[in-house]
């Protein structure tokens, strides 16, 4: 969960460095040092291939009357620098500017770019031709500007500027203080009129280098103006298994609390969950949808309510819609088309898909609820910063029991009724219920471990090779991986990735079982063989982490920089009988041992036994938690590093 109006001394590198270093400035466009020209390397993050030298933003309100709202539009200045060292740097010179154009909502303007180059001792200036700027529609709500900087090379300084136009006055641009390349200074000046309230909702770790607050009068009102800046903030590098990228960086936001114009009636800004909901409710691309008919529904309900148990009817009307519905790639809380106009053209977005659902759904006298949620890559949901914004999903919420709850996404063509989706797991959902005037926030969790069996069988040959039978059997979220990565690739390259780059190990034979069976684990079974690489007429050499998902150890590095985030709990078994060759015995048999976590988070065991000619072995691998913070990564690190040498600790056999 952020934390709000704390500003932890974190990051000590970056904060150790400010206070010695000089603190950095912002230089008018076009204007630059010959030192950052000649400069090699960032000095706070030696192995960067390129640094933002600074980066300021400078949001305000245009289209004052003497009604003070009305037509007010926020415009937010950008200027950004970035310094090019390596080759590998060169793709911070690909722009892409996406912004959401859905409704005009944004537009961006005023672009101006340039490369700056020292040739020669001398500045040498290229600037963009702006017919090389394009501007295409991603999708029916976002569009983007790119544009690529010419003539760049290792030592190119590029900057840019444009201007972010928001047609809204409720909204105050956000502002990022980090980013994928280090940041030597980050700036965000925002300049609000006094009868507009805005509550700024910081997610910073580092201490701000300047927080300044002014006042200017304007025509009988104030305009307020406050300037944050941030410097030598690190980069967010890709780290294994952290959450997203916007629940690292570290940034602010701005809720509108209220508007309170002179001698006018004070409005309320929507800063209560109810106040949203009940929004939801009233909003013609949500609420208004949910009891819209749809053309032919009576079949699909009519067969729903020959079945005997509501379990039945959920997970036949879930079929139904998924099977029926294609998605178009779009995530919304709301609809574009409509339920009626999407169910006509089988295609929708995912709040169309699922408000389809929970229509069908209700008129099988099922007690579901519409529910607005948060995908892992868009960020968790925050419980204090009350905006619809924090949403980019429309589901349907089923309480089951006291114990049980069920959240269906029928936009997902290979999502189980019953299995939370895992890119929804440990964030908040909304659930809105119109006819109680209810509305909640419900932890989005699964606290039944997802497992995965792996049984392996053969017989090893005196010339060193393994010949036998593999099944995996997968439940819960290894099933669902498993069949998107199946249908995603084809048989032949799904395959290849069970190889795992293996060119010593052959499959064939390969049968996947319950794909289309909600309740039942998937089943695959396969034949294979291997070669035991290091055998030799003496000696056979046979690694047993076979088939599993450690081969290699995800946490190498010795610091963490982000967060982890498992998604959701695991089991995983893996059982190994080999048959040792007649003219062999065994000469080195790794120990049964049990390896736990400190916190008793998560552990593994193995089991190693020779029994009348084979050797059985037994890997059970328990995670009991799915989020750790960045702090505790120094246990995990010592952790997975005994793990994977466990579980890569060989076999030896000798020849008698």
């Amino acid at each position: 969960m952020r934390t709000f109006f704390t500003f932890l001394l974190s990051g000590v590198f970056s904060t150790v460095y400010a206070q010695t270093s000089p603190a950095p400035v912002v230089q008018p466009y076009g204007k630059v040092d010959q030192a950052d020209l000649e400069m090699k390397a960032c000095d706070f993050e030696k192995d960067a291939n390129a640094e933002v030298l600074f980066e300021k933003g400078n949001a305000y309100f245009t289209g004052y009357t003497r009604s003070y709202v009305l037509g007010l539009q926020a415009t937010n200045e950008v200027h950004r620098r970035i310094k090019i060292f390596n080759d590998n740097g060169k793709d911070a010179a690909n722009i892409r500017l996406v912004y959401a154009s859905y409704n005009n909502f944004e537009n961006i303007g005023d672009i101006q770019a340039e490369t700056i180059n020292l040739v020669n001792g001398k500045i040498e200036i290229t600037k963009l031709d702006k017919q090389q700027i394009y501007k295409r529609s991603i999708n029916k709500l976002e569009s983007e500007i790119a544009f690529t900087f010419p003539n760049v090379k290792p030592g190119s300084i590029i900057e840019y500027k444009y201007n972010l136009n928001v047609n809204n006055f409720t909204y105050l641009p956000s502002w990022d203080f980090q980013d994928r390349l280090p940041i030597r200074y980050s700036e965000y000046t925002t300049a609000v009129p006094d009868y507009m309230d805005f509550r700024p909702l910081p997610h910073i770790n580092q201490p701000l280098i300047k927080n300044t607050r002014s006042s200017e009068n304007y025509t009988g009102y104030e305009i307020e103006t406050t300037t944050r800046a941030m410097a030598y903030v690190p980069s967010i590098p890709y780290e294994p298994f952290m959450s997203s990228f916007r629940d690292n960086v570290q940034s602010i936001n701005f809720e509108l609390m209220a508007i309170k114009p002179r001698g006018g009636r004070t409005i309320s800004g929507t800063n209560t969950w109810a106040k949203i909901g009940g929004e939801l409710a009233d909003e013609d691309s949500f609420g208004g949808q949910f009891k819209r008919k749809l053309n032919n529904e009576e079949v699909i309900i009519s067969k729903a309510k020959t079945l005997k148990t509501d379990d039945e009817k959920i997970a036949c009307i879930f079929s139904e819609v998924k099977n029926a519905m294609k998605w178009n790639g779009l995530n919304t809380w709301y609809t574009i088309d409509g339920t009626a106009k999407a169910w006509d053209n089988r295609s929708g977005n995912s709040a169309e898909i699922n408000l389809i659902l929970y229509h069908l759904l209700k008129e099988c006298n099922i007690e579901a609820y519409p529910m607005v949620v948060s995908t892992r890559e868009h960020g968790k949901v925050s419980l204090y910063f009350t905006s619809l914004a924090q949403f980019n999903k429309a589901v349907v919420y089923i309480q089951v029991d006291s114990t049980k709850n069920y959240v269906l996404d029928a936009s997902g063509k290979n999502n189980l009724y019953n299995v939370v989706p895992a890119e929804l797991l440990n964030s908040p959902g909304f659930c809105i219920d119109k006819k109680k005037n209810l509305f909640e926030l419900v932890n989005l969790r699964n606290d039944v471990p997802a497992t995965q069996l792996v049984s392996v069988s053969g017989s090893i040959s005196p010339d060193g090779k393994l010949k036998g039978t593999l099944e995996i059997n997968s439940e819960s979220y290894n099933k669902i991986a498993a069949i998107d990565k199946y249908k995603a690739i084809g048989e032949k390259k799904y395959i290849e990735y069970l190889r795992d780059n293996n060119n010593d190990l052959s499959i064939s034979s390969i049968k996947l079982e319950n794909m289309d069976v909600d309740s039942l684990p998937l089943t695959q079974k396969a034949e294979f063989e291997l070669g035991l690489p290091g055998s030799d007429g003496n000696y056979i050499y046979l690694n047993p982490n076979l088939f599993t998902p450690l081969k290699s150890n995800p946490f190498l590095n010795e610091k963490r920089s982000t967060d982890i985030d498992f998604e959701y709990l695991r089991n995983f078994y893996l059982t190994g009988v080999y048959k040792v060759p007649a003219g062999y015995k065994i000469d080195a048999l790794p120990k049964s041992m049990t390896l736990v976590m400190p916190d008793q988070s998560m552990s593994f065991k193995r089991l190693v036994l020779d029994q009348e000619g084979s050797i059985i072995v037994r890997y059970s691998i328990n995670y009991y938690r799915a989020q750790y913070s960045k702090d505790n990564y120094p246990d995990i690190h010592e952790f997975f590093k005994k793990m994977n040498e466990m579980l890569n600790e060989q076999i030896v056999l000798k020849k008698s």
